[in-house]
């Protein structure tokens, strides 16, 4: 079984993903739509046979009419047909980047517990070892049965914890299967490494901005407000009467034919009741359509101010773990290891050493995992790729006064 990549996942769902393919059908469908709405009515034609067997003479009577919507109308059939496909384009575009989203989070999750679990097995043979030193020192008389205890329950405990992470990994692994519309239990192998580089973190003003024209829930909310607008007009075009323009052409036996001319419209006699209530739905709807516009907009910025609160608190304490804790951690068992060998360290504290390693590593590969979703989830808040111009936060070790005030250059102010 080869190895799935995460572009790979991710072009795998894009092409397979039925809830995605269902959506562009649609999107393809209501692109045909423009070009009928703003089509003339179909013309009618008819013909009459009429016969008088007291003179022995027949008549046909040959008709064809055409409707003409009154002038304006058509155009603005075809402007709310062309708005509406539009808008559906972007929903499938803001769709796509939800699903690239979803894919990514799935992806990053297995490979966090792919590491964990990698951890805990790694753990599992260092406590091992412990129990080996316990019982030896403990054969020799230089060491404590509760040493051995102790050690026994320690890796029990990591026992559970892997027990917990496959059970977690099987969940995991069948989110992933599903969006790429796989069977949901088909076995899913992710690379041993990746690369482990943390992605800069952007001005939230700059993603706020770009959200503005780059993200499709707001492009298709502004397509709905056209749309509106549009159909407000035709109401308004709809006190004016329409038109049917007919041609007729009388053959009778023995008599003179007959070419005839008809006109006719419509008269709009109930327009308060109906052209009126019809101004009135519109004017609604129109402001119902501007009014989600600003809940899409508030939605926009309330998901990229949650990614970026996201991103920031786990690239900081990824990093801080990378560089400072877990070397330090690494660090304090090999000394405690050596110590107690030759009795110079509780056997408690090594243990309660050893487990703080194990957690610290678990907690750097859940932070990486979640750093890389929380970018995955900016981007698609935003509604593209994050670029390399953003800007970096400063080193988590710095001092917390400078790490609370976010710089004037990231704000927008001038230096």
């Amino acid at each position: 079984m080869s190895e799935l990549l995460l572009d790979a996942a991710v072009e795998q769902a894009l092409a397979e993903n039925p809830e995605l393919a269902q959506m562009r059908s649609r999107a393809r469908a209501a692109a045909e739509m423009p070009s009928q709405a703003g089509a003339l009515p179909d013309p009618r034609i008819g013909l009459d046979v009429m016969e008088d067997r007291a003179v022995d003479m027949r008549e046909y009577r040959y008709r064809i009419a055409q409707e003409f919507p009154f002038p304006g109308k058509r155009g603005l059939n075809r402007e709310v047909a062309a708005h509406d496909a539009l808008a559906m384009a972007d929903e499938v575009e803001e769709m796509r980047l939800t699903l690239v989203r979803d894919v990514k989070s799935a992806w990053w999750g297995l490979y966090y517990l792919d590491r964990a679990l990698e951890t805990v097995a790694r753990n599992q043979a260092l406590l091992r070892q412990f129990v080996t030193i316990a019982q030896t020192k403990y054969t020799v008389g230089t060491g404590l049965q509760q040493d051995v205890l102790l050690a026994q329950l320690e890796l029990s405990k990591l026992l559970d914890m892997e027990l917990m992470l496959q059970g977690e990994r099987r969940d995991r692994e069948a989110e992933l299967n599903m969006l790429l519309n796989r069977p949901t239990d088909e076995s899913v192998r992710l690379p041993l490494s990746v690369s482990e580089e943390l992605p800069p973190v952007p001005g939230e003003e700059r993603l706020l901005a770009r959200a503005e024209t780059a993200r499709p829930l707001l492009q298709a909310a502004r397509r709905q407000v056209d749309a509106a607008q549009s159909r407000l007009a035709l109401a308004r075009r709809d006190y004016y009467p329409d038109f049917m323009l007919g041609l007729r052409y009388d053959d009778r036996e023995m008599i003179r034919e007959q070419i005839m001319l008809e006109f006719s419209m419509t008269v709009p006699l109930y327009a308060a009741s109906k052209q009126s209530r019809m101004v009135e739905q519109r004017s609604q709807e129109l402001g119902g359509r501007t009014d989600a516009l600003q809940a899409s907009r508030q939605r926009a910025r309330r998901e990229i101010s949650q990614a970026l609160a996201n991103l920031r608190r786990s690239r900081g304490q990824a990093l801080l773990l990378k560089t400072g804790i877990l070397p330090q951690a690494r660090q304090t068992v090999q000394s405690m290891l050596a110590g107690y060998q030759v009795n110079k360290v509780d056997f408690l504290n090594l243990v309660n050493a050893q487990v703080s390693l194990y957690d610290y590593e678990t907690r750097y590969w859940k932070n990486l995992s979640e750093t890389n979703q929380a970018l995955a989830a900016l981007e698609a808040a935003v509604g593209q790729p994050i670029g390399n111009d953003t800007l970096a936060l400063p080193d988590p070790r710095a001092r917390a006064e400078d790490a609370r005030v976010e710089p004037a250059h990231e704000r927008g102010e001038r230096p």
